[in-house]
This record gives structure tokens, C-alpha cells and sequence, in this order.
């Protein structure tokens, strides 16, 4: 959006129709209210930008169908010429009917009409500039069949929408819905308005409505319109004046048939702008951040540098008009608050809004339609005092950040220092502080303005938080979309019936439906289209139930660009769901479910022991999680905070995020049986996302990289293509995107790896972890301690012949007989002093490792797993040590 500048904030409210309450859809389902419909069609007009016409910025929805619009405003309007008794010069007349037709042909092409144009919904600006207002009222409500009131000013509407009469869906004289009003309408509109303008007065003003609107339609049998009104308004002299090429343009605009009268295209090139045109450059809309253009073609440095450097300049008008609205809520504002101060919104006690009420003795007292729920379109301006009062303290320099300064370290931000201490606070207080919001919503916008040059600086700041704002951008940052998205998305055949269709019409109103925007029609709409694109471009795979669910995030936030979204999906899946929709998808999944059960075992073995034991499986309860990565199960807003620190992880992230969930149901677990169990998860409990996000990353951080490692996991990218770039880390890679050496991990198959119960680690992660290349175990917990023990379980003999170093030895002869009984086991008692650490069991065969491993998960052993391929894979790399002999 463009910056606000010298534009202020607007609001102005309306209701919709109410629908009966006890009708259903064809579906079963309840009707859609038309608040809702409204909010969905009001999206899209959030993009259409064009100096000439005011820009919208929000739609909120109240009680009783009341919506509320925020958009760009202006206080001077053509009703201020009328007011004052001012008659613009016939140069200025062409300047403004030139203007206005740029911001109608503009329109047009987005398949819009303005149909309410009027002397007070045509602004200026500073400058003398037009900015058409409520543009969008007649698209948002469907062409008027959503509200009660029509919409348009009797006196502005053209011939043919008045002989069409006022329509209604209730009605039920009317046989047919009234065609939409064309780009001719605003024509004639137009025309009305400059007249009254050349002519120092309003049209028709002082004629009853009934007597206006037969006058209007009796023009159609008189041939020079522009001469019987004025002689009907006294100003025949006045307009007999003006130069020919205005009277022209008043004879073409205010022309009675609809075939004959030109669209504000034809205009724009008429020679009676010959000598206006020219000093107009056309609009060009500025190109996105994921094209195949040059984003940055247009910049240029001004003639004079000291522009840029003005004093006590106003920073906060210098954000885009969004960015300032979003921080004016955050700041304390109130639209109905604001609406009510200025008694555009009128409260009543309940019964004096009854439409009839009956005393005691049956007398019947009622009252007719409550003026309240008509329009009033009157724009309230929304006062930024508090907002600019609330910012007096942030410097100017934190408007303009410096993005080349690595000074600052994970997991600090390159934000302001004085709101360093804000970092710490909870997540949710941080998305509502306004100060906090600016800084980190100027800093994300610069990074993704910089993108893709600057992607790891986007990663390093989302692993602070991601503003709200900006979420959908940035997801698409760390998700690494890149190339022209829209013409890829364009080239996809979304309109052809496939099979698939019937399954997603029924799943759609079923997902995340308690939003309001993604229940409207335009949501159902744009979620089908997103859908098929993605079923179609992937032939290979096939429609699941929860596909629509994972699509719903993307969809939510990059609500007004589908492309985006099915972008975002498109390179989310492979990640963290390869190969989970193909037909058969039984082995992919038993897989996941069987690597997830040895994390729950790894992490927290006694709530694995007591699982097991009921027989309650991951099976029973984790394939919504892990098919939907978790949208089947939290609303939307938990998932936003939950994806922002998935997005950063690899694909065995949602691991850890499953065994968070587990441990924070963990009292209630350990206490229930099957059938509780059941009860728990078909109703899940409350969920602390955020305390789940930081387990999450505490149990990632325990865990080693192969200790996760899939067979039918995404193949290792291409060279060049892993993590982030310089910002790779243990933390944002992936085991399979590692280069495979022989000391690797080898793939196992289902079946091998049910009959394990903990995890095995590679041999190379073994030697990183422990750092072998400097001859001892150095990685080490904040405590100081060594975060890992290898547990060598061969006999005296063969660890004295070579072992790693910082081993201990117990041998598996002194627990275990030779037929595989447990005889004792001393490593229960050794091994105490080593609670905490990550135990890797070490042996000459996995079988012997296993059983060891069983033993100790058995004992509640935490950690525990088991090295792939045992000593022999560690014998080539010659690290292993020897003891001195004794002297």
C-alpha cells in the first residue's frame, strides 16, 4: 500500500440484510450472512491502488450485520466548490473531469463501477487532486442485493438505473434480478457533476424525489440534455459560456442512451483532452515481490538530495496507510468508539428497537423503520493524536534501520536497544505493544523489500518473532519462494472438473469455518481454486482429507493473492510432508508414526512406557497431527505462533512439536487408561502454544540430527540449495540434505525399525556431537556438563583394544545371559550419575545394542539410543582410542 502522507483515516458504517434465521442452504447448511459475504468481495479492493482513488484498508464486523470500512480520506471535496459558491475555471473543469475518469477507467479494468459517484465522494488532496471515495460500495454488496438501501444518490443516477426501479432478493414482485450497472452509469454521473460544478449549483435539489426522478427519465425524448437543464435551473447564460470542448464533454457524458454515451476509456482519448492529457503520466502499478520484473527500475535519486533530509519530518506518514492503521488499533483506537462519539452510532435499550410491543391491558404500540439502520454516509476521520503521542519516543533513526550491522547474534535482533527488554516479555504482549510492533514491522519491511539478497537476515529475525502484519510475506521468505509465482499459478488449469471436486466441495465448509473470512463465498472460492492448482501441478499425488486444512493458513493471510498461497503450499509440503498424499501412503505414514513413537520413548520414556502399555498408539491419535502439521487441531491463531518456529526448523521439527503436546497433557495421561485416553484426544484440552513452541525447541535442540532419519524423507536438495545459506545451522538443516558418507545412517526397512524402540544415530553424528577430532567429549549443557556419554557394551577385552574416547564400558555379559535373559544389570546404577546426557549405546551388533537400549528405556533412562552400524563403522576413521599401558 502507498504511504499515507498528507491523507488522514477514514470510517464510515453500514448495515446488511439480515436473513431469516430458520432457512438453510442447499448444503443443510445455515445461509451465509451478507456481513459476511460483504466482508469476503471487500478484500480484493485492499489491492486496487491508483492515485486517483482513496485507498481502503479494513472492514470489521459488529452486531446486528453492522460493518464498519476504514479507508483513506481527505477532508476537501467538489461539495466544498458547491458550498462556497465557487465556479471552477473551464481548465480546471477538464482537469477534474479528466482525473476522475483516470480513476474510473482504472476501475473498469479491475471489472468495477463506482455507481455512487457524487459531489462529496469526489475528494482532493493537498494538491487540488482528485481521489474518488467509496468506490467499492457497489462491489462489496453484490451490486446492492446485500443491503436494504440502493446504492447511488437519485440525483447522479443515470436513466437506466431508475427505470430499472429499486430491487431487492426478498422482493417477490420482481420476476428477474436487474442487470449490474455498467462503466456508462459513472458516465452519466460524472456529467451531472460537472455540470452542477459549471453552473455554481446543485441539479434538481429543490423537486420532490417522485417529480426528480420523471424528470430525469422524460430527458430521453429531448435531443440537447445539457441545454434543458440548464434552462430548468436558471443558468442558461452561464453554461452557453463555457468553451466548446467543455459544453462537448457535458453533451457526450450526459448523453440519454446507454448505446450512444461513451465509457470513461472513449473519453480518456477524446480530443477535448488534447490539451490536458499530456501533462499526465500513465499509472503504473508497482511490481510485487515475487516477479520476474525488476522491482526497484522505477527508483531515482531527487535533483536535490536535501529533500531527503528534511527537518522535523513527519516519519509516521511516511508508512504505508495500512502499517498505520494496524498501529492506531494497537495504540488504543476504537472504530466504534469513534462512530459513537461522532453519533453515527446510536444505542438504544432493546425495546425501543422492537418494531411493535403489547402492554398489559393489549394495548399495541409500534414504530416504524429505526433511522439508525439506514445508510449515513458520513465519513468519520479517525484522530492519529494518540498513536503519534504513544510514538513521541521513538527516535527518527529507528524509521530508516541500518541493515548491514552484524554486530548483533542470535537470538538478539538488530531493533532498537531501549525495546531490548520488550524481547523478553511473552509473545502474545509483544504482538500488542505499539512501539515494539514499528520497530520490528519497519525492520521486516526493509529485509523482504531486500529479499531475496537478504533472506538470511529474514530467518535471523523471524527466530525473534515474525509482526503479524507482515507474517504472510515472511513465511514466504523462509520458505524460499522466488521466480513469477503469478504467471505460473495463471498457467494452471483451475476450471476443468476432476474427479477431485466432489471431495473438496464437501470439505471446504467444514474447514476453519469460525473464520470469517475464510466462510465467506469469496473464501470458499478462492480455497477451491487453490486446491485444484495444487492437485492438478501435481499429477504424481492425490487429494487427501486435511489438504484443505494446510492450504488454510496460506490462504488466510495471502487472502488477496491465491498465487502466493498455493506458492507457500506448494514448497510447505515437500518439506515437511514428502510423499504424504500419495494413493498409497500407508508405508510414508507408518514410517513417521514409528520415528515419532522412539522420540516419545527418547524424550520421555516412563509416559512411552505407559503408553505402550494401554496400547494407546500414535495411530490412534497423531495422524491428524502430522497429515495437517497440526491445523486439524489448533485454530488459526495458535497455528500462526506455532508455524512461525516450524518454518525455521527441518522436517523432523513436528516431532518435537507432537511431544510437546504429550508432555503438557502428561499428568492426565499417565493417570487414564485406553478408554480416557481416547475420551482425552477426541476433545482435545487447552494447548499453551507458546510454552509448546519453547519445549519444542528444547527437545529439537536434544535431539541429534539422524536420531530422526527417514527413508522416505525429501531427497537431499541440489548443491548449493541447503538451509539458508550462510545462515545453515543445526538447527535449520536437514539430516537428509547432509552429503551421504559411509558413515552415514543406513535406511531401514518398516519393519526393522518397529522392533526398536529407541532411536539409532550415525556414526558422523556421534563424532560431531563428541567432537572426536579433539580427542574428547566437549559439547556440554549451559550446566557445564557434557551433553553426551557413549555407553561402549562389549567386553573388557574388545574395549581395550579400541574405543571412543570418554567412553564407559559395560559390558553386556555381565547384564544379559548368553540366551538374552536379563541376569543384572549394573548399567542402572553406573549410569545414574549420567542422567540427563544423551546415552548412545555402542556394540559390535545392533540386536545386543537394541536389548541394552530396551532395558534402560524400560528404567525410564531418558536419551537413550543406539549408534548405526556399532564400532565397525567408527574402526575406519581411526579416532578410536587405545589405552596406555600401565607402567
Amino acid at each position: 500500500m502507498r504511504p499515507l502522507k498528507d491523507a488522514q483515516l477514514g470510517a464510515f458504517t453500514f448495515f446488511a440484510s439480515a436473513l431469516p434465521h430458520d432457512v438453510c442452504g442447499s448444503n443443510g447448511l445455515p445461509l451465509t450472512p451478507n456481513s459476511i459475504k460483504i466482508l469476503g468481495r471487500f478484500q480484493v479492493l485492499k489491492t486496487i491502488t491508483h492515485p486517483r482513488l482513496c485507498q481502503y484498508v479494513d472492514m470489521s464486523r459488529g452486531k446486528h450485520e453492522r460493518l464498519i470500512v476504514v479507508a483513506e480520506h481527505f477532508e476537501s471535496s467538489l461539495r466544498d466548490f458547491q458550498k462556497q459558491g465557487k465556479t471552477p475555471s473551464p481548465e480546471n473543469v477538464l482537469q477534474i473531469a479528466y482525473e476522475v475518469l483516470e480513476g474510473l477507467e482504472f476501475m473498469n479494468k479491475h471489472g468495477m463501477v463506482h455507481r455512487a459517484l457524487s459531489a462529496h465522494n469526489v475528494l482532493m488532496d493537498c494538491k487540488g487532486n482528485v481521489k474518488l471515495a467509496k468506490f467499492g460500495l457497489y462491489h462489496m454488496t453484490d451490486h446492492g442485493a446485500d443491503v436494504d438501501f440502493p446504492i447511488g444518490y437519485p440525483s447522479y443516477l443515470a436513466p437506466e438505473v431508475i427505470a430499472q426501479g429499486s430491487f431487492h432478493p426478498s422482493d417477490s414482485s420482481h420476476d428477474k434480478t436487474p442487470l449490474p450497472s455498467g462503466p456508462k452509469t459513472d458516465v452519466w454521473s460524472l456529467g451531472v457533476l460537472l455540470f452542477e460544478l459549471c453552473a455554481g449549483r446543485r441539479l434538481l435539489q429543490n423537486i420532490d424525489i417522485s417529480e426528480r426522478l420523471k424528470f430525469i427519465l422524460t430527458l430521453g425524448c429531448i435531443d440537447d440534455i445539457v441545454t434543458v437543464l440548464a434552462e430548468e435551473h436558471g443558468c442558461l447564460d452561464a453554461i452557453k459560456e463555457l468553451p466548446g470542448n467543455v459544453l462537448e464533454l457535458l453533451r457526450k457524458c450526459l448523453t440519454f442512451l446507454p448505446s450512444k454515451r461513451p465509457t470513461p476509456a472513449n473519453l480518456l482519448g477524446d480530443p477535448v483532452f488534447s490539451g490536458v492529457s499530456r501533462l499526465y503520466t500513465p499509472f503504473k502499478k508497482p511490481v510485487g515481490l515475487f516477479s520476474s520484473s525488476l522491482r526497484c527500475a522505477h527508483l531515482e535519486l531527487p535533483e536535490d538530495i536535501r529533500e531527503l533530509c528534511k527537518d522535523d519530518e513527519d516519519y509516521l506518514s511516511e508508512r504505508a496507510i495500512n502499517e498505520v492503521h494496524h498501529l492506531w488499533c494497537l495504540a488504543g483506537g476504537d472504530l466504534e468508539k469513534e462512530l459513537t462519539n461522532k453519533e453515527i452510532i446510536q444505542s438504544k435499550p432493546p425495546i425501543c428497537t422492537l418494531p411493535n410491543f403489547v402492554l398489559e391491558d393489549g394495548e399495541s404500540f409500534g414504530q416504524g423503520r429505526d433511522r439508525s439502520f439506514l445508510l449515513d454516509d458520513t465519513t468519520v476521520t479517525l484522530s492519529l493524536c494518540q498513536l503519534r503521542n504513544r510514538l513521541k519516543d521513538v527516535p527518527g533513526e529507528a524509521y530508516y534501520p541500518l541493515l548491514e550491522d552484524e554486530q548483533s547474534s542470535l537470538p538478539q535482533s538488530n531493533s532498537s536497544n531501549e525495546l531490548s527488554a520488550t524481547v523478553t516479555l511473552p509473545l502474545i504482549i509483544r504482538e500488542r505493544d505499539t512501539e515494539y510492533q514499528l520497530i520490528r514491522i519497519i525492520l521486516f519491511d526493509r529485509l523482504l523489500k531486500a529479499y531475496p539478497y537478504k533472506k538470511n537476515s529474514v530467518w535471523k529475525e523471524a527466530r525473534v518473532d515474525i509482526p503479524p502484519l507482515v507474517r504472510g510475506l515472511a513465511w514466504a521468505a523462509l520458505l524460499g519462494i522466488d521466480g513469477d509465482i503469478q504467471a505460473k499459478y495463471e498457467s494452471t488449469d483451475k476450471d476443468t472438473p476432476i474427479p477431485t471436486d466432489r471431495q473438496i466441495e464437501v470439505d471446504i465448509p467444514r474447514c476453519h469455518q469460525y473464520d470469517e473470512l475464510l466462510s465467506s463465498p469469496q473464501g470458499h472460492i478462492k480455497f477451491r481454486r487453490v486446491l485444484k492448482a495444487w492437485v492438478v501441478s501435481h499429477p504424481d499425488l492425490v487429494y487427501w482429507q486435511g489438504l484443505d486444512s494446510l492450504c488454510a493458513p496460506f490462504l488466510y493471510l495471502n487472502f488477496n493473492n491465491e498465487a502466493l498461497a498455493y506458492a507457500c503450499m506448494s514448497a510447505f509440503i515437500p518439506k515437511y510432508l514428502y510423499n504424504f498424499f500419495l494413493k498409497d501412503n500407508s508405508h510414508v505414514i507408518q514410517e513417521y508414526l514409528t520415528v515419532f513413537s522412539q522420540m516419545i520413548a527418547f524424550h520421555d520414556p516412563e509416559l512411552s512406557n505407559h503408553l505402550n502399555e494401554i496400547g494407546f498408539i500414535p495411530d490412534l491419535y497423531a495422524i491428524p497431527w502430522f497429515l495437517t502439521m497440526f491445523t486439524h487441531v489448533f485454530p488459526l491463531h495458535k497455528i500462526f505462533h506455532l508455524w512461525d518456529t516450524l518454518l525455521l526448523g527441518n522436517s523432523s521439527f513436528p516431532f518435537c512439536i507432537g511431544v510437546a503436546i504429550l508432555q503438557q497433557l502428561r499428568d492426565r495421561l499417565l493417570e487414564n487408561g485406553f478408554n480416557e485416553c481416547i475420551l482425552l484426544f477426541s476433545d482435545l484440552p487447552e494447548i499453551d502454544i507458546e510454552r509448546c513452541v519453547r519445549e519444542s525447541i528444547n527437545l529439537f535442540c536434544w535431539t541429534p540430527k539422524s536420531a530422526t532419519y527417514r527413508q522416505h524423507a525429501q531427497p537431499p536438495k541440489a548443491a548449493g540449495d541447503i538451509g539458508f545459506g550462510k545462515a545453515a545451522t543445526y538447527y535449520s538443516s536437514d539430516y537428509q540434505d547432509m552429503p551421504k558418507t559411509d558413515l552415514s545412517r543406513e535406511p531401514l526397512s518398516l519393519c526393522d525399525l518397529k522392533a526398536e524402540v529407541s532411536p539409532r544415530i550415525s556414526a558422523e553424528d556421534l563424532i560431531d556431537l563428541c567432537e572426536l577430532s579433539m580427542a574428547g567429549p566437549t559439547k556440554r549443557t549451559k550446566a557445564g556438563k557434557p551433553k553426551i556419554i557413549a555407553v561402549d557394551i562389549r567386553s573388557v577385552e574388545d574395549f581395550g583394544r579400541g574405543h571412543i574416547s570418554g567412553s564407559i564400558n559395560i559390558p553386556f555379559s555381565t547384564a544379559f545371559s548368553p540366551d538374552g535373559e536379563l541376569v543384572q544389570c549394573p548399567a542402572t546404577g553406573i549410569l545414574q550419575n549420567y542422567r540427563g546426557r544423551v546415552i548412545v549405546i555402542i556394540s559390535h551388533t545392533i540386536k545386543v545394542a537394541t536389548m541394552f537400549a530396551v532395558h534402560l528405556v524400560k528404567v525410564n533412562f531418558q536419551r537413550v539410543c543406539i549408534l548405526d552400524g556399532g564400532i565397525n563403522k567408527l574402526k575406519p576413521t581411526g579416532l578410536l582410542t587405545v589405552p596406555s599401558p600401565q607402567i
